[in-house]
């Protein structure tokens, strides 16, 4: 009962376990953000999002959307759309034009973010960010692309013109927030 919202799959492999805990977070009536492996074991199982009727996200990137949803093509944004209708579920594809579609139609390009954010554990900060909104009552479209928003200007800051990592993406968070937050004034 003290759970809000769930983020699984970065770092819990593809065996049994990992699919017997997969299945028990998704049957779970709480928001739930699958990415990394859970993105793997739910192309084994995508009957596992039948039943659900809480939000579910889904944070592939191109290689893990064709695994779940078939291929990406040149048209991210009706690529997106189009799986996250049939899978009713928030798709956030990941890439250097980032889309989060809604099971709606509704969808939002990511304007921020630097190819530096393709570094490892990059996808988990942003997976925790969009969990932590979602956990926070965010609508999931909406939190799904703030959260994208947030971690492409991070990444952008963090990486200051050269390389950067993950640790540094997440110490960058806070001066994206107060950016955002002196934008909107």
């Amino acid at each position: 009962g003290r759970v809000q919202a769930w983020v699984v799959g970065p770092g819990i492999g593809t065996d049994d376990a990992a699919a017997g805990l997969l299945r028990d977070v998704l049957g779970q009536d709480v928001p739930v953000l699958v990415d990394a492996d859970g993105l793997t074991l739910l192309a084994r199982e995508p009957e596992l999002l039948r039943s659900r009727t809480a939000p579910t996200v889904l944070t592939p990137h191109d290689r893990e959307f064709e695994r779940v949803a078939g291929p990406v093509g040149d048209d991210r944004v009706g690529a997106a759309r189009r799986a996250a209708a049939e899978m009713g579920v928030t798709m956030l594809l990941k890439g250097n034009a980032t889309v989060v579609a809604g099971p709606d139609g509704f969808a939002y390009v990511n304007p921020t973010g630097t190819p530096w954010l393709a570094t490892a554990g990059s996808g988990d900060v942003l997976s925790g960010l969009a969990g932590a909104l979602l956990a926070g009552g965010v609508e999931p479209a909406l939190a799904a692309a703030l959260a994208a928003y947030l971690h492409g200007l991070a990444g952008s800051i963090a990486a200051g013109g050269a390389t950067t990592s993950a640790t540094g993406v997440l110490a960058a968070l806070p001066a994206a927030l107060r950016t955002v937050c002196a934008a909107a004034g």
